[in-house]
């Protein structure tokens, strides 16, 4: 039985894991100030809540002789805010901070109605243009324009709001290269800690390499079937490398309502992407294909005809990943404007255009991709998965692609890209996972029989 504690420690041992992942291996990750939609319950309740703190702050600065508590604490926490800005050893500006924004000292002027607020609101501003990264110098000339004393002091704070951002940001990219060095180590080390607060932490994992095993069997078994010479397969002629990296593979067809492997959470979001842009590229490839094959006379003469095609195409296909996209209707979009071109081409050389019968055959077929089984797709599918294999099978060092099959020829450029991002995301997480990996391959696949449990067991005992 796990406790909360437990559950929570694996819970934060994740969340490291994960940020630490995303740091490294994506340069583009950083923090980013978004602000709640003004129309949206939470920035509602939110615009309401801050309105009445500053309107009950004017209030008291206004009274005669004004209250000056609330902004007392402001300037506790802006001091506290200005502090965690500083390096080791700033110890200068550290003591004139503490010593300016001493709470206790404006507290005594206070009582004597003494206080000089704008003096400390000048020094605040003055400090953070000292602090700040130079891309926050327009917000600090804004600042030192402000008048009103209230306004000031709520634009001071989303000022230090977006420099702690920055902070955060600056803090990043000097760990990035860090955790590149170290990443794989610390990833492992993360998630053993992880397995040992939740056993159950490689389940699904587990699952994921038995359902590859059996394709693996299944597979060899109809070989097999169609070799009547041919050994019957059993799990200990089964490869492991094949077995993950048929594993690898499913990912790009994974459904993503369902759970993905715990050991590939880390790059769930890269592998979606990835998915979703192998589907654009088969459509585009299929399209191209029933083109070349149904008037491939008309435009044989015509260069890098495939390459306009795929420029038809792919702005049709943007964001296929939407529930609300309709692929029919794109695909009959791009039927017509393939025929329009071919036409247009066709016109330009002085041939006569596409007959009637000619465009709706074309533009069925390409409607046809949609359907489940549709042979074309089935063949471009398979030459995508046959380069995606191969692509796998290569040495982690070899920097070179596989041949590229007939028929991709016109995503080439794409389908290597997809190649490369996805043969990174699979090398770095074998690094990373291989020890799990291979014991559990080794459990399913070479379980220990009753035989060599009773043969270990004498041995122990005869010891």
């Amino acid at each position: 039985m796990i406790t909360f504690d437990e559950l929570m420690a694996a819970a934060r041992n994740l969340t490291n894991l994960t940020l630490a992942h995303e740091i490294a291996v994506n340069a583009n990750f950083c923090i980013k100030h978004e602000d709640l939609p003004q129309n949206s319950f939470a920035g509602t309740v939110k615009q309401i809540v801050h309105k009445a703190f500053w309107d009950h702050l004017e209030s008291e600065l206004n009274e005669d002789p004004p209250e000056y508590e609330h902004a007392i604490k402001l300037f506790e926490e802006i001091k506290e805010i200005l502090l965690s800005f500083l390096t080791p050893g700033a110890n200068r500006i550290q003591n004139q901070i503490c010593e300016v924004l001493d709470t206790d000292l404006i507290r005594q002027q206070a009582e004597h109605n003494a206080v000089d607020i704008h003096g400390l609101a000048n020094y605040i501003i003055n400090t953070m243009g000292k602090l700040c990264a130079p891309i926050r110098d327009n917000d600090i000339k804004q600042l030192k324009a402000t008048d009103n004393i209230v306004e000031l002091l709520r634009q001071i704070f989303r000022v230090l709001d977006l420099m702690k951002m920055d902070m955060a940001n600056y803090t990043i990219q000097n760990l990035r290269p860090y955790l590149q060095r170290n990443l794989v180590d610390y990833e492992r080390t993360k998630f053993q800690e992880i397995l040992e607060e939740t056993p159950s932490a490689l389940d699904l994992t587990t699952e994921w390499i038995k359902e590859s095993i059996e394709d693996e069997l299944s597979s060899a078994s109809d070989e097999s079937s169609s070799s009547p010479g041919a050994d019957s397969s059993s799990k200990r002629t089964i490869s492991p490398t094949l077995v993950l990296n048929n594993g690898y593979l499913k990912l790009l067809q994974w459904n993503y309502h369902k759970t993905i492997p715990e050991t590939l959470i880390t790059d769930e979001a890269r592998l979606q992407e990835l998915r979703e842009k192998l589907k654009q590229l088969r459509i585009i490839a299929c399209v191209c294909l029933i083109t070349n094959n149904m008037v491939g006379a008309a435009i044989v003469d015509v260069p890098d005809f495939a390459e306009q095609l795929k420029r038809i195409s792919l702005p049709l296909l943007e964001g296929m990943n939407k529930k609300t996209f309709d692929l029919k209707e794109a695909l009959n979009a791009i039927g017509v404007q393939i025929c329009s071109k071919v036409n247009r081409s066709l016109t330009e050389r002085g041939l006569p255009t596409l007959d009637k019968e000619m465009q709706s055959n074309l533009m069925g077929q390409i409607a046809h991709i949609v359907e489940e089984n549709n042979p074309v797709c089935s063949l471009i599918d398979k030459r995508i998965q046959f380069f995606l294999r191969s692509l796998l099978a290569l040495p982690s060092f070899q920097k070179s692609m596989p041949t590229m099959p007939g028929g991709l020829s016109v995503i080439q450029t794409e389908m290597e890209l997809v190649g490369s991002q996805y043969a990174s995301i699979v090398n770095f997480n074998k690094q990373v996972y291989g020890p799990f990996y291979a014991n559990i391959l080794r459990k399913l696949l070479f379980p220990e029989t009753p035989m060599e449990k009773a043969e270990t067991g004498t041995a122990t005992a005869t010891s």
